[in-house]
């Protein structure tokens, strides 16, 4: 922490998402004695690779699918690119990261730059995007069902104004 405040590295909070085109329904009502309808909707996903960096910025990768320890590579090796600096990723002990290959993608010339912080196992608290995350799907996005190109446009939006926006 404090060699990325004293400007020597850059440290990347990187976890994954998923937001759901429509919004989940919390609570509902029914007339007493009456039972409860409801009809599932069927929305799409969109699941987003995301690191929130020491220099106040924000990169995000959009996937399709489940996350895989090739797309996982993939966005560490993107994210390489958004400095210079050595680059100390901290991540949440998830299956595909803990991975015993990421270990020997590590030794790869193009990851000599990048170090993984495991965080100990149940303790999102200790990951800050978690705390962006929260504050995207419940204060920033609007609580409405979305298109997949009005979801990502709004992502966009809210990852070039990062910083700008009031919390």
């Amino acid at each position: 922490m404090w060699k990325a405040l004293e400007g020597e590295v850059e440290l990347a909070y990187v976890d994954k998402a998923g937001f759901s085109l429509a919004p989940p329904v919390l609570s509902a009502w029914t007339l007493r004695g009456k039972p409860h309808k409801t009809q599932p909707q069927k929305a799409g996903r969109l699941n987003v690779m995301g690191a929130m960096l020491s220099s106040g910025g924000l990169y995000l990768s959009r996937t399709r699918g489940t996350m895989t320890l090739l797309a996982f590579a993939g966005f560490l090796s993107q994210l390489l690119k958004q400095t210079a600096k050595p680059l100390v990723v901290v991540v949440d002990n998830a299956s595909i990261r803990a991975a015993k290959a990421v270990g020997a993608l590590l030794q790869l010339p193009e990851f000599e730059r990048l170090t993984l912080y495991f965080l100990p196992p149940y303790s999102p608290e200790l990951n800050r995007i978690e705390i962006l995350w929260r504050k995207i799907k419940y204060q920033w996005l609007p609580f409405r069902k979305h298109t997949r190109v009005g979801l990502e446009g709004a992502l966009d939006r809210i990852q070039s104004g990062l910083g700008k926006i009031a919390t």
